[in-house]
């Protein structure tokens, strides 16, 4: 049984939707600001710069939505398959607006959703343990009857959150909130798709794999 089985599926829900618009509110915040410079009479010096801000803050939120409506949404019909050509196109979206660079290594295939939104979710976790920048790989051995999945960054700073490696471990974080709850999810999806994630941390990188559950 699963240290998260008490979760509710309303709880987890809730706590999905509070994630999403906690990552989205900053561009549109950002967006909202533009336009209030733009409205504010003789101000004409700032509208160039208020237009820039409105246009990249649109980006960015667009970016993120699109992420989203993958990484945590229905995306199909049960039991259907995203191509991987779709996810990598909105993790390169995504990755534009962070300070790591992207190296998708997947072949373009039809995998199970899950398996998908799994690949997204390391993405984005392992992604915030080089908070300054660095590289994020994300790799694929096997084929799709039994793929190994690898997700690695590497950085000169290198900070695995304690929320990380408890959660992955199976234990439960001190506080289950918006906050904690994507490596919750990220290890329901693991389960849901029958693999087992194993995390490897070095000086300057950190490695999630998402194997096969034997």
């Amino acid at each position: 049984m699963s240290a998260f089985d008490h979760l509710s599926s309303l709880d987890l829900a809730a706590l999905v939707a509070s994630r999403v618009c906690h990552d989205i509110i900053s561009p549109v915040g950002a967006i909202t600001n533009g336009l209030e410079v733009l409205d504010e009479e003789g101000n004409e010096d700032m509208a160039d710069f208020a237009m820039d801000l409105i246009r990249k803050s649109a980006r960015q939120a667009s970016a993120k939505l699109q992420f989203a409506r993958i990484a945590f949404g229905a995306a199909g019909s049960a039991g259907s398959e995203i191509d991987l050509g779709d996810a990598q196109t909105v993790a390169s979206g995504f990755m534009e607006n962070e300070k790591s660079d992207l190296e998708w290594l997947l072949p373009r295939l039809l995998l199970p959703k899950n398996q998908v939104k799994l690949i997204l979710n390391l993405l984005l976790m392992v992604n915030q343990c080089v908070p300054r920048g660095g590289t994020v790989t994300v790799a694929m051995e096997g084929d799709a009857e039994a793929p190994l999945f690898i997700v690695a960054a590497k950085g000169k700073t290198v900070r695995v959150p304690a929320i990380v490696k408890d959660t992955i471990s199976g234990q439960l974080p001190e506080r289950i909130d918006a906050h904690s709850v994507q490596p919750i999810y990220t290890v329901l999806l693991a389960n849901e798709a029958g693999l087992k994630l194993e995390i490897s941390q070095d000086d300057e990188s950190f490695t999630c794999v998402a194997r096969r559950d034997s």
